[in-house]
């Protein structure tokens, strides 16, 4: 691929490639970050690829570093209780099901996880640690904080039913 032909696809697929990075991650400054590294990666091996085949190129490594960036943010979000917003609902509800299904996707995903597979399908400390990849300590905080979080999303008993 020759310089120009580099730059007709930097026309041609950056905004293409940014709106599909922020349907998956919902962050348009890391979706800009993730679209600048793939084009970096992109021009660093230019000379090795074809002008047919950048496209599939560009998207495969566009996926691939997204892949990446959520794993190493799923190991590294610790969701810090203090800097939790109180927030409770004022409105008078009458599906438990609908506020705790909303009160769950505020939650990080690590917090979601050990909270879905302790509270939800009933493993133990010991399994959840197995299968989120966490020592069994990890995993009490996370369900501490992701319980702290959901009894002051959802507020008192009174307020939900």
């Amino acid at each position: 691929m020759t310089t120009g032909e580099y730059n007709q696809i930097v026309e041609q697929y950056a905004n293409r490639l940014y709106r599909y990075i922020l349907k998956n991650i919902r962050y348009e400054d890391r979706a800009h970050d993730l679209v600048q590294d793939s084009f970096e990666k992109l021009w660093r091996n230019f000379r090795d690829i074809s002008f047919e085949k950048a496209k599939s190129y560009l998207f495969s490594i566009a996926h691939n570093t997204m892949i990446d960036m959520i794993r190493h943010e799923k190991r590294m979000v610790v969701a810090d209780t203090s800097e939790m917003p109180e927030v409770s609902h004022s409105r008078q509800y009458t599906d438990l099901k609908e506020i705790l299904d909303a009160s769950l996707q505020k939650l990080p995903e690590i917090q979601r996880s050990v909270i879905l597979l302790r509270d939800y399908e009933g493993y133990s400390y010991e399994e959840i640690g197995k299968i989120c990849d966490l020592n069994e300590s990890q995993v009490k905080v996370y369900i501490y904080r992701a319980r702290v979080f959901l009894k002051n999303y959802i507020g008192q008993m009174e307020k939900v039913v």
